[in-house]
Protein backbone atom coordinates (compact mmCIF):
# COMPACT_ATOMS: atom_id res chain seq x y z
CA UNK A 1 0.00 0.00 0.00
CA UNK A 2 0.98 3.56 -0.45
CA UNK A 3 4.29 3.70 -1.84
CA UNK A 4 4.13 -0.06 -2.28
CA UNK A 5 1.61 0.14 -3.90
CA UNK A 6 3.27 0.32 -7.09
CA UNK A 7 3.46 -3.87 -8.57
CA UNK A 8 6.67 -2.93 -10.18
CA UNK A 9 8.17 -1.62 -7.70
CA UNK A 10 7.26 -5.27 -5.80
CA UNK A 11 8.31 -6.94 -8.45
CA UNK A 12 11.85 -5.21 -7.95
CA UNK A 13 11.94 -5.99 -4.59
CA UNK A 14 11.45 -9.54 -4.65
CA UNK A 15 13.94 -9.81 -7.72
CA UNK A 16 16.16 -7.99 -5.09
CA UNK A 17 15.25 -10.48 -2.37
CA UNK A 18 16.40 -13.63 -4.46
CA UNK A 19 19.37 -12.75 -5.60
CA UNK A 20 19.98 -11.73 -1.76
CA UNK A 21 19.63 -15.04 -0.39
CA UNK A 22 16.02 -14.82 1.28
CA UNK A 23 13.60 -17.64 0.67
CA UNK A 24 10.73 -16.42 0.18
CA UNK A 25 8.85 -13.40 -0.66
CA UNK A 26 5.13 -12.87 0.62
CA UNK A 27 2.69 -9.90 0.20
CA UNK A 28 -0.16 -8.83 1.86
CA UNK A 29 -4.09 -8.78 0.82
CA UNK A 30 -5.65 -5.32 1.13
CA UNK A 31 -8.37 -4.20 -1.26
CA UNK A 32 -8.72 -0.48 0.90
CA UNK A 33 -6.26 0.82 3.52
CA UNK A 34 -6.90 3.16 6.07
CA UNK A 35 -4.79 5.93 5.02
CA UNK A 36 -7.16 7.86 2.53
CA UNK A 37 -5.52 8.17 -1.11
CA UNK A 38 -3.00 5.44 -0.97
CA UNK A 39 -2.72 3.27 -3.82
CA UNK A 40 -3.34 -0.75 -3.19
CA UNK A 41 -1.94 -2.64 -5.67
CA UNK A 42 -3.71 -6.33 -6.42
CA UNK A 43 -1.28 -9.27 -4.30
CA UNK A 44 -2.01 -12.20 -6.70
CA UNK A 45 -1.35 -10.10 -9.95
CA UNK A 46 1.53 -9.21 -8.02
CA UNK A 47 2.58 -12.26 -7.03
CA UNK A 48 1.89 -14.38 -10.49
CA UNK A 49 4.42 -11.21 -11.86
CA UNK A 50 7.34 -12.12 -9.16
CA UNK A 51 6.33 -15.59 -10.20
CA UNK A 52 7.36 -14.76 -13.79
CA UNK A 53 10.54 -12.78 -12.89
CA UNK A 54 12.20 -15.48 -10.05
CA UNK A 55 13.48 -18.80 -9.99
CA UNK A 56 13.94 -19.70 -6.93
CA UNK A 57 12.06 -18.09 -3.97
CA UNK A 58 9.00 -19.67 -2.35
CA UNK A 59 6.34 -16.83 -2.55
CA UNK A 60 2.80 -15.95 -1.48
CA UNK A 61 0.14 -13.85 -0.13
CA UNK A 62 0.13 -13.66 3.88
CA UNK A 63 -2.68 -14.11 4.16
CA UNK A 64 -5.44 -14.24 1.78
CA UNK A 65 -8.89 -12.91 3.13
CA UNK A 66 -11.08 -15.39 1.90
CA UNK A 67 -14.36 -14.72 3.44
CA UNK A 68 -14.42 -11.89 0.73
CA UNK A 69 -13.34 -14.73 -1.94
CA UNK A 70 -15.32 -16.91 -4.26
CA UNK A 71 -13.43 -20.27 -3.28
CA UNK A 72 -14.06 -21.96 -6.67
CA UNK A 73 -12.10 -18.67 -8.37
CA UNK A 74 -9.41 -18.37 -5.25
CA UNK A 75 -8.93 -22.66 -6.06
CA UNK A 76 -8.24 -21.81 -9.87
CA UNK A 77 -6.18 -18.66 -9.07
CA UNK A 78 -3.63 -20.55 -7.10
CA UNK A 79 -3.81 -23.70 -8.70
CA UNK A 80 -2.43 -21.11 -11.77
CA UNK A 81 0.28 -19.84 -9.61
CA UNK A 82 1.38 -23.04 -8.38
CA UNK A 83 2.04 -23.98 -11.87
CA UNK A 84 3.49 -20.81 -13.13
CA UNK A 85 6.03 -20.47 -10.21
CA UNK A 86 6.55 -24.45 -10.46
CA UNK A 87 5.40 -25.54 -7.48
CA UNK A 88 7.02 -22.75 -5.26
CA UNK A 89 3.85 -21.27 -4.00
CA UNK A 90 2.59 -21.42 -0.02
CA UNK A 91 -1.02 -20.22 0.44
CA UNK A 92 -1.53 -18.14 3.72
CA UNK A 93 -5.15 -17.74 4.85
CA UNK A 94 -7.05 -16.01 7.46
CA UNK A 95 -9.80 -13.63 8.13
CA UNK A 96 -8.52 -10.33 6.83
CA UNK A 97 -8.24 -7.32 8.98
CA UNK A 98 -10.43 -3.80 8.50
CA UNK A 99 -14.17 -5.47 8.77
CA UNK A 100 -15.88 -1.87 7.92
CA UNK A 101 -12.71 -0.80 5.42
CA UNK A 102 -12.74 -4.14 3.07
CA UNK A 103 -15.85 -5.84 3.93
CA UNK A 104 -19.17 -3.25 5.18
CA UNK A 105 -17.50 -0.88 2.55
CA UNK A 106 -18.25 -2.82 -0.08
CA UNK A 107 -21.63 -4.47 0.92
CA UNK A 108 -19.94 -7.81 2.74
CA UNK A 109 -21.02 -8.81 6.01
CA UNK A 110 -18.17 -7.74 8.22
CA UNK A 111 -18.88 -10.15 11.44
CA UNK A 112 -16.26 -12.26 11.91
CA UNK A 113 -18.01 -15.54 12.83
CA UNK A 114 -19.71 -15.29 9.53
CA UNK A 115 -16.14 -14.83 8.22
CA UNK A 116 -15.05 -17.94 10.00
CA UNK A 117 -17.54 -19.99 8.64
CA UNK A 118 -16.96 -18.81 5.25
CA UNK A 119 -13.41 -19.54 5.50
CA UNK A 120 -13.82 -23.25 6.69
CA UNK A 121 -16.42 -23.62 3.79
CA UNK A 122 -14.26 -22.36 1.77
CA UNK A 123 -11.15 -24.01 2.28
CA UNK A 124 -12.97 -27.54 2.07
CA UNK A 125 -14.10 -26.22 -1.25
CA UNK A 126 -10.53 -25.13 -2.60
CA UNK A 127 -8.67 -28.60 -0.81
CA UNK A 128 -11.64 -30.68 -2.69
CA UNK A 129 -10.95 -28.88 -5.96
CA UNK A 130 -7.76 -29.19 -6.33
CA UNK A 131 -7.88 -33.03 -5.94
CA UNK A 132 -8.36 -33.48 -9.49
CA UNK A 133 -11.41 -35.35 -8.95
CA UNK A 134 -14.99 -34.76 -9.21
CA UNK A 135 -16.02 -33.24 -6.38
CA UNK A 136 -19.48 -31.44 -5.09
CA UNK A 137 -20.04 -29.37 -1.98
CA UNK A 138 -23.53 -28.67 0.00
CA UNK A 139 -22.81 -25.99 3.02
CA UNK A 140 -24.27 -23.16 4.58
CA UNK A 141 -22.90 -20.77 2.51
CA UNK A 142 -21.99 -22.05 -0.37
CA UNK A 143 -23.07 -24.53 -3.08
CA UNK A 144 -20.83 -26.37 -5.53
CA UNK A 145 -22.04 -28.83 -8.53
CA UNK A 146 -19.93 -31.81 -9.47
CA UNK A 147 -17.00 -30.02 -11.02
CA UNK A 148 -13.70 -31.59 -12.68
CA UNK A 149 -10.85 -28.73 -11.95
CA UNK A 150 -7.63 -28.87 -13.98
CA UNK A 151 -4.80 -28.70 -14.16
CA UNK A 152 -4.20 -29.59 -10.38
CA UNK A 153 -1.19 -28.10 -8.33
CA UNK A 154 2.01 -28.85 -8.95
CA UNK A 155 2.74 -29.71 -5.28
CA UNK A 156 0.76 -32.60 -4.45
CA UNK A 157 -1.30 -33.72 -2.41
CA UNK A 158 -1.63 -29.37 -1.96
CA UNK A 159 0.39 -26.40 -1.99
CA UNK A 160 1.27 -25.76 2.02
CA UNK A 161 -1.44 -23.47 3.61
CA UNK A 162 -0.72 -21.52 6.66
CA UNK A 163 -3.32 -20.39 8.37
CA UNK A 164 -3.42 -16.84 10.06
CA UNK A 165 -4.80 -16.16 13.18
CA UNK A 166 -4.65 -13.80 15.97
CA UNK A 167 -3.93 -14.85 19.59
CA UNK A 168 -5.42 -15.78 21.97
CA UNK A 169 -8.93 -16.26 19.63
CA UNK A 170 -8.98 -19.96 19.52
CA UNK A 171 -10.59 -20.41 16.29
CA UNK A 172 -8.44 -19.71 13.96
CA UNK A 173 -5.39 -22.05 15.45
CA UNK A 174 -8.01 -24.74 15.56
CA UNK A 175 -8.04 -24.46 11.45
CA UNK A 176 -4.49 -23.87 11.68
CA UNK A 177 -3.89 -27.76 13.02
CA UNK A 178 -5.99 -28.92 9.72
CA UNK A 179 -3.49 -27.67 7.32
CA UNK A 180 0.41 -27.42 7.25
CA UNK A 181 1.35 -23.76 9.34
CA UNK A 182 0.39 -21.15 11.58
CA UNK A 183 0.97 -17.49 11.11
CA UNK A 184 0.08 -15.94 14.91
CA UNK A 185 -0.29 -12.48 15.55
CA UNK A 186 -0.79 -11.30 19.07
CA UNK A 187 -3.64 -9.66 20.86
CA UNK A 188 -1.80 -6.29 22.64
CA UNK A 189 1.34 -6.43 20.69
CA UNK A 190 1.65 -3.31 17.74
CA UNK A 191 3.04 -2.86 14.37
CA UNK A 192 6.01 -2.81 14.90
CA UNK A 193 6.28 -4.74 17.93
CA UNK A 194 6.95 -8.24 18.86
CA UNK A 195 5.67 -11.01 21.15
CA UNK A 196 8.05 -12.84 23.71
CA UNK A 197 8.74 -16.25 22.95
CA UNK A 198 6.82 -17.44 25.82
CA UNK A 199 3.29 -15.27 23.47
CA UNK A 200 4.45 -17.32 20.47
CA UNK A 201 5.36 -20.85 22.47
CA UNK A 202 1.85 -20.70 23.72
CA UNK A 203 0.30 -20.37 20.54
CA UNK A 204 2.10 -23.62 19.28
CA UNK A 205 1.63 -25.68 21.99
CA UNK A 206 -2.30 -24.87 21.59
CA UNK A 207 -2.01 -25.67 17.63
CA UNK A 208 0.06 -28.65 17.99
CA UNK A 209 -2.00 -30.72 20.79
CA UNK A 210 -4.61 -30.64 18.00
CA UNK A 211 -3.19 -31.69 15.63
CA UNK A 212 -2.75 -35.66 14.11
CA UNK A 213 0.92 -36.63 14.89
CA UNK A 214 0.53 -38.54 11.93
CA UNK A 215 0.79 -35.55 9.82
CA UNK A 216 3.62 -34.03 7.87
CA UNK A 217 6.18 -30.91 8.68
CA UNK A 218 3.99 -27.92 10.56
CA UNK A 219 5.40 -24.65 9.59
CA UNK A 220 5.24 -22.20 12.45
CA UNK A 221 5.67 -18.41 11.12
CA UNK A 222 6.40 -15.14 12.67
CA UNK A 223 6.37 -11.29 11.20
CA UNK A 224 9.14 -9.10 12.71
CA UNK A 225 12.13 -6.45 12.13
CA UNK A 226 15.61 -7.00 12.42
CA UNK A 227 18.49 -5.50 11.20
CA UNK A 228 20.49 -8.62 9.56
CA UNK A 229 22.79 -9.39 11.97
CA UNK A 230 20.14 -10.45 15.09
CA UNK A 231 21.25 -13.81 15.69
CA UNK A 232 20.06 -14.08 18.91
CA UNK A 233 16.27 -12.81 18.53
CA UNK A 234 15.82 -15.21 15.86
CA UNK A 235 17.30 -17.93 17.98
CA UNK A 236 15.21 -17.51 20.56
CA UNK A 237 12.28 -18.28 18.50
CA UNK A 238 13.23 -21.01 16.71
CA UNK A 239 13.38 -22.47 20.09
CA UNK A 240 9.89 -22.81 20.45
CA UNK A 241 9.29 -23.89 17.06
CA UNK A 242 9.93 -21.01 14.26
CA UNK A 243 10.48 -22.10 10.90
CA UNK A 244 10.00 -19.41 9.16
CA UNK A 245 11.11 -15.87 9.96
CA UNK A 246 9.11 -12.88 8.00
CA UNK A 247 11.13 -9.78 7.48
CA UNK A 248 8.10 -7.62 7.98
CA UNK A 249 9.02 -4.40 5.12
CA UNK A 250 6.85 -1.21 4.64
CA UNK A 251 6.59 2.11 4.65
CA UNK A 252 6.58 2.11 8.72
CA UNK A 253 10.04 1.18 8.86
CA UNK A 254 11.45 4.13 6.44
CA UNK A 255 11.90 5.09 3.80
CA UNK A 256 12.41 3.58 0.76
CA UNK A 257 16.34 3.30 0.30
CA UNK A 258 16.08 1.60 3.53
CA UNK A 259 13.84 -1.53 2.51
CA UNK A 260 16.70 -1.74 -0.47
CA UNK A 261 18.88 -1.53 1.84
CA UNK A 262 17.58 -3.90 4.49
CA UNK A 263 17.14 -6.72 1.65
CA UNK A 264 20.38 -6.24 0.32
CA UNK A 265 21.74 -6.94 3.98
CA UNK A 266 20.00 -10.36 4.02
CA UNK A 267 18.06 -12.22 6.04
CA UNK A 268 18.80 -13.10 10.11
CA UNK A 269 22.41 -14.83 10.27
CA UNK A 270 21.41 -18.05 10.89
Amino acid sequence: MGEYGDPRLLVELACRAESCGWDGVFIWDHVAYREPGWAVADPYIAVAAIAARTSRVRLGVLVAALARRRPWKFAREMATLDVLSEGRLIVGVGLGSQGQEEFAAFGEDPDPRRRHELIDEGLEIVCGLWSGQRFSYDGRHYQVAESLFLPTPIQQPRPPIWIGGRWPTRRSFRRAARFDGVFPTFEGVGHVELPSPGQLSAAVAYTQSRRDRQQAVFDVVLEGQSDGHDDELVDAYQEVGLTWWIEKLGWFRGPLDFTRKRIEQGPPAR
